[in-house]
């Protein structure tokens, strides 16, 4: 039998061929099958009839039907099979209550829940978590009883964040994972497709209903060159990021190749696949090697690696594949990066920033440096930048910026501090927050700027948006890579290249920092730490779920209206978007998070961060009932008790970001009806549709200009509403003119079902 993890069953394996094998800390074993993901690939690679790329064969590999699925890459709807659903707090109440509102009685795949997202960073690790657990008291009560009562795995406060738990416990080469984040792609590093989605696409999966997922394009990233010095993984995605922009992977899965792949550690490759949710990319995906099979050994899993080496065939991209786009990297030759500030595409050099930063008028003082995240606390992470730590400490320096770290995982920090990173860390000025995502998502009660103040912060995490991280719009984040931002939180300034400057120690002494060094996986094991996983029993019909009428925190949910068989007349626009405008701008994270289990509480948060293009103002539209201005949500609000039907206007990849689908929620809750953009960003456009919404972009891109603020908007064709029949919109200015143009949708029957019943969740129980 195998003993795979920790807490893992036992069972036989009867043949290589039919191995399945089981995924620790889950009960009943989740079990794969890698002999019938075999048999699908050749039954695709036959109908097909040429080489697959690696992303294809796992992805084709779960089809729900490989004999006659309609494939073709970039158009055809793929109906698939996940082997399993990851789901952090944040969005899980959500998830939870639609899967409640289903009427099902347990989950039909193997499923968790990680407590990640509510824990603010304070003060420090312990004294934070433990506040966590006081002012979530009720949502972490609700999650852990909904999980047990519907067979989901719990992961308590403090276990560490999602990706980190997958990549330890739940990712393998090979397996399809969907997870309620947008960076689920982090398990991509262990050769893994795993893709974020919003909560009721994870309804369905959890249902036991094929998942659907527009086949995707193929981006092939080749790797030469050996990674070296100063240089890290997250180079190359901060790289990636710079050629491909904020939307050059949209529709696509990225998938590295090529010699330079073995230079990578396996947890290096993870943190390039995190952070290619930066550049739109359905996931990204690394083939199996033997990085990706020592990490196994080392995590307690060396008998899944044991049968995957039997399947490496179907772990690695055929010889002749074509791929979609070809992007070349020589690792040999790439520097280290630094992007940003508010966008995570603005790709620079470290060598360049300084002037550039100059140049730009960017304050060139480093305030924070801040380490960790989902996509930079692995072990090699905190060893690379604990050497950093110590050549300062060894000349009696200390940070000049603020310093804090944030373990991944408990695993990392037990570890980590066994092994003596986390006192270097501390000793030399770092903070240790809790296991938990903190401030890279607005988790942060930071004290030491006042809002509105320009300052500069750089951080190892994948997103910078505006205000993302301490609410201060006036801050400018960079993304880098944990070394580079130890180096800078030492010498304090963004124009501090550690290749060529020097430092000057207290005594006077100059002296350069040698470059970051740090064991791949710990040479002795892994310290596990505290367990924080919560078994669902095997008998649940005694467990109680609540959630209190008088909760501020949690809300069932009632179902959405129903189409009425009617063309929709005479909408109002409630705001015409200027500019970038991600799930952040539409439904903001930080102290919101507390309202992700109430939709009625968070919706006073829609669009609150949009800009308005009649005044370029933020939160402040005009109510064309009243002729007064006022708040977004407000005036949505007013809308619908008046009975007016009302649309969004946008602009390019509206809804980049997080894969939160409040932000989705929101706008149906209030009254909304269409979402009319110049194009969207995948996880934002899926989930409106869920949810009974027109996700609707311009056949020509400069119609939106046709659009005033306080026109009347009808869209016709929607008695005929098909896939690939565009839809009509009729404009009625307050002049009394008209006009009419095009607009596109990417609905297929099933997507067209959803909107006449209300919402996916609505057809479901209609099926049922």
């Amino acid at each position: 039998g195998l003993a795979l993890g920790t807490g893992a069953r036992r069972f036989h394996v009867s043949s290589a061929f039919s191995a399945k094998v089981a995924m620790s800390r889950f009960e009943p074993a989740s079990s794969v099958n890698y002999g019938k993901m075999h048999e699908n690939i050749n039954i695709v690679r036959r109908r097909l009839g040429r080489p697959l790329t690696l992303s294809e064969k796992i992805v084709y590999g779960h089809l729900d039907d490989p004999a006659g699925q309609d494939i073709e890459r970039g158009r055809t709807y793929l109906r698939l099979r996940p082997d399993r659903v990851a789901m952090q707090d944040a969005t899980a109440q959500m998830a939870m209550l639609q899967f409640i509102s289903s009427g099902l009685p347990r989950v039909a795949v193997p499923s968790t829940i990680h407590c990640d997202h509510l824990i603010e960073a304070q003060i420090g690790g312990p004294e934070d978590l433990q506040r966590a657990k006081e002012v979530n008291e009720e949502v972490y009560n609700f999650l852990a009883t909904a999980a047990a009562k519907y067979g989901v795995g719990f992961w308590k406060p403090g276990s560490g964040i999602i990706h980190q738990i997958i990549l330890e416990n739940y990712a393998y080469p090979g397996v399809m994972l969907i997870g309620t984040d947008s960076h689920t792609p982090n398990g991509g590093g262990l050769g893994s497709i795993c893709i974020g989605v919003g909560g009721a696409d994870a309804v369905d999966v959890m249902a036991g209903i094929p998942w659907e997922l527009k086949c995707p394009n193929v981006i092939g990233v080749k790797l030469t060159g050996a990674l070296s010095g100063w240089t890290s993984p997250k180079d190359v995605i901060l790289k990636v990021a710079g050629i491909l922009t904020v939307k050059g992977g949209t529709g696509a899965i990225v998938e590295y190749h090529g010699p330079g792949v073995d230079s990578i550690s396996c947890t290096g490759m993870a943190t390039i696949c995190n952070m290619g949710a930066e550049i739109g990319a359905t996931t990204s995906i690394f083939p199996y090697n033997h990085r990706m099979k020592t990490y196994m050994e080392k995590t307690g899993r060396g008998e899944i690696s044991a049968v995957a080496d039997q399947f490496k065939e179907d772990l690695v991209p055929d010889n002749g594949c074509e791929y979609d786009q070809v992007v070349e990297i020589n690792l040999s030759e790439l520097k280290p990066h630094i992007n940003g500030p508010f966008t995570p595409d603005l790709a620079h050099p470290v060598s360049e920033i300084g002037a550039t930063a100059k140049k730009n008028g960017w304050p060139l003082e480093v305030k924070v440096g801040l380490i960790g995240s989902c996509t930079n606390s692995s072990y090699e992470d905190m060893g690379r930048a604990a050497s950093l730590a110590k050549q300062a400490l060894d000349r009696g320096m200390k940070c000049k910026a603020q310093f804090t770290v944030t373990p991944g995982s408990e695993q990392i920090r037990a570890t980590i501090e066994r092994d003596g990173y986390a006192k270097i860390l501390s000793d030399v000025g770092g903070i240790v927050l809790a296991n938990a995502c903190g401030p890279c998502i607005g988790q942060w009660d930071r004290k030491d700027v006042k809002k509105g103040e320009k300052n500069t912060i750089v951080t190892s995490y994948n997103r910078n948006f505006t205000a993302r991280n301490d609410a201060n719009p006036a801050t400018h984040a960079f993304v880098t890579s944990p070394e580079i931002v130890t180096a800078m939180a030492i010498a304090g300034t963004l124009d501090f290249n550690p290749e060529t400057d020097f430092l000057t120690a207290p005594n006077g002494e100059k002296f350069k920092l040698e470059a970051p060094t740090g064991d791949e996986l710990p040479s002795k094991d892994f310290d596990p730490g505290q367990d924080t996983y919560q078994y669902p029993p095997a008998e649940s019909s005694s467990v109680m779920v609540n959630v209190s009428p008088s909760s501020n925190r949690l809300q069932l949910l009632e179902p959405f209206d129903k189409w009425q068989g009617k063309d929709l007349e005479d909408m109002r626009i409630l705001i015409k978007v200027k500019g970038k405008c991600t799930t952040d701008h539409i439904s903001a994270a930080g102290p919101w998070l507390k309202f992700r289990g109430h939709l009625d509480n968070i919706s006073n948060n829609m669009l609150i961060g949009a800009v308005n293009i009649d005044n370029d103002a933020v939160n402040k539209v005009k109510n064309l009932l009243t002729g007064e201005f006022g708040g977004v949500p407000d005036v949505a609000r007013h809308y619908k008790a008046n009975g007016v039907n009302w649309v969004v206007v946008g602009d390019e990849n509206y809804g980049e970001g997080s894969s939160r689908e409040h932000a989705a929620l929101e706008p149906r809750h209030l009254g909304g009806r269409a979402i009319i953009v110049k194009s969207f960003a995948r996880i934002h456009e899926t989930n409106l549709k869920k949810q009974g919404l027109l996700p609707l972009t311009f056949a020509d891109p400069k119609d939106y200009d046709k659009i005033r603020p306080d026109d009347k908007i009808s869209i016709s064709g929607l008695k005929s509403l098909s896939p690939g029949k565009p839809l009509t919109a009729v404009i009625k200015h307050s002049d009394g003119s008209q006009e009419s143009f095009p607009l596109n949708h990417t609905f297929n029957e099933t997507q067209i079902d959803w909107f006449k019943a209300g919402s996916a969740l609505n057809r479901m129980k209609q099926l049922q």
